[in-house]
């Protein structure tokens, strides 16, 4: 089964404020923010950009999350996917399920809420 491209850019960071305020000038407006340090921040075209803080001693790391052309239900990976994780609920509404590519590294795939 096929994906749409990539949905977003997962991005941690040391201080949510200055990342927060650095995209904004970059031309990326703050949708939402949460009460523990991450927001979601999009422009006019491409994925959206979710960053999240983290602690300090913790290392930093970027993900991106593919958007799947199916709701999670009809989502059938082939046999040439190495699957981490199936599909599982997420606390914003979000179905993702983790992959494997051929070099170790992982891929998000995400199914919208009531997909």
């Amino acid at each position: 089964m096929a994906t749409d491209g990539i949905e977003a850019v997962y991005l941690e960071t040391r201080n949510w404020g200055k990342a927060a305020k650095f995209f904004q000038a970059l031309g990326f407006d703050l949708e939402f923010a949460t009460d523990h340090n991450s927001g979601l921040l999009r422009n006019r075209q491409g994925p959206y950009l979710f960053v999240a803080e983290v602690p300090e001693g913790q290392p930093t790391g970027m993900q991106l999350v593919l958007k799947t052309a199916a709701g999670a239900d009809a989502f059938e990976p082939d046999a040439a996917i190495d699957v981490v994780t199936p599909f599982e609920e997420t606390h914003y509404g979000a179905k993702e399920m983790t992959i494997r590519d051929p070099d170790g590294r992982t891929w998000i795939l995400q199914a919208q809420p009531g997909s």
